[in-house]
């Protein structure tokens, strides 16, 4: 009974995964582009006092780091096969700062460490922006040759 709830369980949320209207690689496509166009120019380092609010990676190659809820980076890392599927994240730091081509994005104790090859500190304005023209809808009246009439006893 146990084996059927779990199988039905799996396949439900296989069904719900399915269904989406937009496919993941899209989505993380549209999300990575957001990113990139909300970032500045490239900086050598930014401050890091050994915590992150939060962190998200973009692809295997790119990770944005909060530092605090209002300060968030762009990270590209030199090829990091597990970046998009670890579950934590560390950074190095000499001296409360992560420096490119000097620091690392560690993933796990199997992994290499990841080099940081640039940081561009993001807008976080900015990109809140860019992720509302993303879902922007264009809305059309129809017209009425399309609408279906209604009876005349329904009016």
């Amino acid at each position: 009974m146990l084996k059927m709830r779990v199988a039905g369980v799996v396949l439900l949320g296989a069904w719900v995964a399915a269904c989406s209207s937009v496919p993941y690689a899209q989505r993380q496509k549209q999300r990575q582009d957001a990113y990139n166009a909300a970032a500045g120019a490239p900086v050598r380092s930014f401050v890091y006092l050994g915590r992150m609010w939060s962190w998200e990676p973009l692809s295997d190659q790119q990770l944005v780091v909060y530092t605090v809820p209002s300060r968030a980076y762009l990270l590209d890392v030199w090829g990091c096969p597990n970046l998009p599927w670890t579950q934590v994240i560390g950074l190095t730091a000499s001296f409360r700062e992560v420096q490119t081509n000097f620091d690392k994005v560690l993933t796990g104790r199997r992994y290499a460490p990841c080099p940081i090859t640039q940081i561009r500190p993001i807008d976080l304005a900015r990109l809140k922006l860019e992720q509302q023209a993303q879902r922007e809808v264009d809305m059309q009246p129809r017209s009425d040759a399309n609408t279906p009439s209604v009876p005349a006893g329904q009016q």
